[in-house]
């Protein structure tokens, strides 16, 4: 694989729009018939639990077994798949396509030059996971904590703190931190480090905010996020917003052979 260049605005990924929303909006898309059954309950602190049921309920979101988003990118539609349990995952770009087949990732060049795009090791589940907030915050191998809550511009913010076993995911020394409304439980910001990106501060908190939601098959899922500068641990201003269409979720896991690497790709260490 040639010259892979990771392009730094991954700090504020993925320029849509201007944020031009200050409440929290939930707009209705059309639902199929879930058959929800009860998982068995980890132990998640009694607030995330809550969190989980202002956004639809962890078992309603366990009974899913695929997503798929579209974002529209400066150089063209992006659209993400995921195989929910497996995590297999496909991003589908007009320069590039970025996949994980289950055990690899691998990586489809489609234009003439060198790719000038995001790491594809990093990349294939980036938005993915920004995306299915709160309830990633569900899988196994988390460890969670009060975190101190944010104040912005008046209004507090609790906090819960997610780190990682050691071993899970490419990064297990992320640190994330989820703030939710007081009174409703929605999720409204994510706090996190970025591990993987050369000459940055490792602990420092990078920022993004949740406030504009829809409902897809009962899950209260992102329309839009909106990252923001940054500065001691602490959010400043809006800058780009991300903006989440074509979202489907449903029980109907897809298809393996939708994410296996392309004879002409090449798998990524």
């Amino acid at each position: 694989m040639k010259n892979y260049i990771l392009a730094m605005t991954l700090l504020v990924v993925f320029s849509a729009c201007k944020q031009n929303n200050t409440n929290p909006v939930a707009l209705e898309t059309p639902e199929e018939t879930i058959e929800v059954v009860e998982v068995e309950k980890n132990n998640y602190p009694e607030n995330l639990t809550k969190v989980f049921d202002a956004h639809g309920g962890i078992d309603a979101w366990k009974a899913m077994k695929s997503l798929a988003f579209t974002m529209e990118k400066p150089d063209g539609t992006e659209i993400t798949t995921t195989n929910l349990n497996s995590r297999e995952a496909l991003i589908e770009s007009p320069n590039a396509n970025i996949g994980f087949d289950g055990s690899k990732a691998w990586f489809l060049n489609k234009t003439e030059g060198d790719y000038q795009g995001y790491e594809p090791l990093y990349y294939y589940n980036l938005m993915f996971y920004f995306y299915a907030m709160p309830f990633v915050l569900s899988d196994d191998g988390i460890n969670y904590a009060e975190a101190e809550p944010l104040v912005f511009e008046g209004v507090t913010y609790p906090g819960i703190q997610i780190t990682y076993n050691a071993g899970v995911g490419e990064t297990p020394e992320d640190r994330y931190v989820l703030y939710y409304n007081a009174e409703t439980f929605q999720m409204e910001w994510l706090g996190y480090t970025v591990s993987f990106v050369p000459g940055i501060d490792k602990k420092e908190l990078h920022f993004r905010r949740y406030d504009n939601w829809q409902k897809v098959n009962g899950l209260l899922l992102p329309k839009t996020i909106v990252g923001y500068d940054f500065k001691d641990d602490k959010p400043t201003e809006a800058k780009k917003s991300t903006e989440f269409t074509d979202v489907q979720v449903t029980n109907q896991a897809i298809e393996s052979s939708k994410f296996a690497k392309p004879e002409n790709g090449e798998f990524v260490n």
